[in-house]
């Protein structure tokens, strides 16, 4: 989920449906936020560990019992 104008809270805004959602903040507001952003964006995202609610411990523990 992107959050734009440099808020860094969710307001309440579909708090069930974002239960294990990657949130990505920026300062650009939405009328100013363009293809560039969006890419910067997925950028970021693509750099992320997903955990899925497990920790980072947890999921190198699964890894080397299936290894």
């Amino acid at each position: 989920m992107i959050r734009t104008s440099g808020e860094h809270r969710i307001s309440n805004f579909l708090l069930y449906q974002i239960a294990y959602a990657e949130l990505y903040f920026t300062n650009t507001r939405w009328p100013d936020f363009r293809k560039e952003n969006l890419y910067e964006a997925i950028l970021n995202y693509q750099n992320r560990e997903r955990r899925f609610g497990k920790t980072s411990e947890q999921i190198q523990q699964n890894e080397e019992i299936v290894s």
